[in-house]
């Protein structure tokens, strides 16, 4: 799943370029899927349709998670610069998981 606070427009590019073939990514959320509340997106986990005990999101700001918060993973916001392994590091935690 890809589950962004980005319009679907936007959200639909990003897949684009992460899974090109389309065999990687089954399910895209964006802005239409979060809450609005106090004029910012909150995403809301519980729109994945899955046991949340099973459930781990990878994000740059808890502002995302406000209500799954042990849900949460944080990662450093991504600039671009293609040297940037954080992810890569995250392998042995979400093996574990």
């Amino acid at each position: 799943f890809i589950f962004t606070t980005a319009k679907q427009d936007y959200a639909e590019k990003i897949l684009d370029v992460l899974d090109p073939r389309k065999k990687l990514i089954r399910h895209c959320l964006s802005q239409r899927d979060c809450v609005c509340a106090r004029g910012c997106y909150w995403k809301d986990l519980t729109h994945l349709g899955r046991d949340l005990a099973k459930t781990v999101a990878l994000d740059h700001t808890i502002q995302g998670f406000p209500t799954q918060a042990s849900n949460w993973i944080p990662v450093p916001q991504w600039w671009g610069d293609p040297r940037d392994e954080e992810l890569l590091r995250l392998i042995p935690l979400l093996g574990w998981l």
